[in-house]
């Protein structure tokens, strides 16, 4: 009964192993090109410049590499059931050992279709000579971190839009308190000329009047100054000098053509 016991527990453990080693041992080590043949190229920490093509269902290292080669990409790169196509491998700096690609792909588990931010990278057999990236581009995650860092930035991104928006608005009430305020002084400024032009219109105006009051005022006193009798431009009548008036006053007096020097003797009745 023991020894059934003890040669269960083994078989479990070596069961175990056996599945640690082969989940461990997924990537199939890289290989040179060959033309016309897809091989695994490496375990990468980043995509470089490859681009997520689609997700296809029981995606796989020929699936993927299928896709790619339909298109005409000489790179493809696999994480769980993404496929990636592009023209350059990632940068030879993000190269990771093969024990880091260990997600078993959905379409066949015994292969690796990436790992905890690691893609796996192929050469589609397209073309044997294929260029690298020039820098490395480790910053690159897996998709769920990718995804996370998009939202991030979009809501990133948002909040930097809300606030240009509110600097947009605040510098816009500024200016339209400014143009206001220019406005009204420039209406004033306005207002104000006007209002100086009239007063010194009323004022010149004022001013002729007046010179034109004493050049009429020295005329008069010229054509009137040089007559007898006249005082301030008026005419004033010397009554001595009219005969008809002199013969009015000697009405009812002396007469003058009687001789005075005479005594008379007049009888007055008692």
């Amino acid at each position: 009964m023991s020894l059934r016991k003890f040669t269960f527990a083994a078989a479990l453990a070596f069961a175990s192993v056996a599945t640690a080693a082969t989940t461990s041992n997924l990537e199939v080590p890289a290989s040179t090109p060959v033309l016309g043949s897809d091989t695994v190229h490496g375990c990468y920490g980043s995509l470089g410049s490859l681009k997520l093509d689609s997700s296809p269902d029981f995606n796989s290292q020929g699936k993927c590499v299928g896709i790619c080669k339909t298109k005409g990409h000489t790179v493809a790169a696999t994480f769980s059931d993404q496929c990636y196509c592009g023209d350059t491998y990632p940068n030879s700096a993000d190269l990771l050992d093969d024990s880091k690609c260990t997600e078993p792909c959905p379409g066949f588990d015994t292969q690796a279709c990436g790992g905890l931010n690691a893609w796996t990278v192929y050469n589609t057999g397209l073309r044997v000579s294929v260029a690298e990236e020039s820098s490395s581009s480790s910053s690159s995650t897996s998709s769920t971190s990718t995804s996370t860092s998009a939202s991030t930035s979009t809501a990133t991104g948002g909040a930097a839009t809300q606030t240009s928006d509110s600097d947009s608005g605040s510098g816009s009430g500024t200016n339209t308190v400014g143009i206001v305020v220019g406005v009204v002084i420039a209406v004033l400024v306005i207002a104000g000329l006007a209002g100086g032009a009239f007063f010194w219109m009323r004022r010149k105006r004022n001013a002729e009047i007046e010179e034109e009051h004493r050049r009429n005022a020295a005329v008069n006193a010229f054509i009137t100054g040089g007559k007898p009798g006249s005082s301030g431009g008026v005419s004033m009548s010397d009554a001595r000098m009219d005969p008809v008036m002199n013969r009015r006053m000697s009405d009812g007096s002396i007469a003058d053509n009687q001789d005075y020097s005479r005594r008379i003797l007049r009888v007055t009745n008692a």
